[in-house]
């Protein structure tokens, strides 16, 4: 079997989460790995030191700084749910312009979409205070990763429309122009730690819930 993983790693001081998404399906009884490689989670069972899947579904691993990795599996119907109103997602940042960033939502709360869903981020709630004051590029990048809150449904074809108008709502990840992963030294900035360059940003100071990019 050809496996397509779908990787996202999520880091916040020494606290980090590493998602991996194995896009093949497994059947039940399937062997999975040895308990030596992983720890086992939901829809598995062990077995002689080897860990099985309990039913047809898809693998998740996480690894929350342990010295091994949660695999878990996930039924298909799990994987196809939809974003709600009022849901945390993790998305990905596709474009922007100066009145909003079009973004991809990969993750609802800790479960990872088999779809790819589309969100836009409008200036407006971008932040909270000084509404204004926002610019869209101070505030994100294509690339970037980043926690949001549903506001309002969407469907595969149309556009979510998201919020990051709160402090644990932002950027998580960012890459500078130099391709390092930067580190967060403000609310509204980052920095390189190769080149010592800062950039701005709208950072969200991540909870512990939510340190699964």
């Amino acid at each position: 079997m050809s496996n397509k993983m779908a990787v996202i790693h999520l880091e916040s001081g020494c606290q980090q989460l590493v998602l991996n998404w194995d896009e093949t399906q497994y059947d039940f009884g399937d062997r999975l790995c040895s308990t030596d490689d992983c720890i086992p989670g939901t829809g598995v069972y062990l077995r002689h030191g080897y860990i099985y899947s309990s039913l047809a579904g898809y693998i998740l691993r996480k690894n929350e700084g342990e010295e091994l990795p949660v695999i878990s599996v996930v039924r298909e119907t799990e994987t196809q749910l939809l974003p709600d109103v009022g849901a945390i997602v993790t998305c990905k940042v596709t474009s922007i312009n100066s009145r909003f960033a079009k973004v991809h939502i990969l993750y609802v709360g800790s479960t990872p979409l088999k779809d790819r869903f589309r969100g836009t981020i409008r200036k407006e709630d971008v932040r909270a205070t000084e509404k204004d004051r926002v610019e869209t590029y101070k505030s994100f990048r294509p690339g970037d990763i980043v926690l949001a809150k549903v506001i309002s449904l969407g469907d595969v074809q149309s556009n979510y429309l998201l919020t990051t108008a709160e402090n644990e709502l932002g950027v998580v990840v960012a890459h500078s122009e130099a391709g390092a992963q930067m580190v967060p030294v403000s609310w509204c900035e980052m920095q390189c730690p190769r080149t010592h360059a800062k950039e701005f940003r709208k950072v969200a100071r991540v909870q512990p819930e939510y340190l699964l990019a």
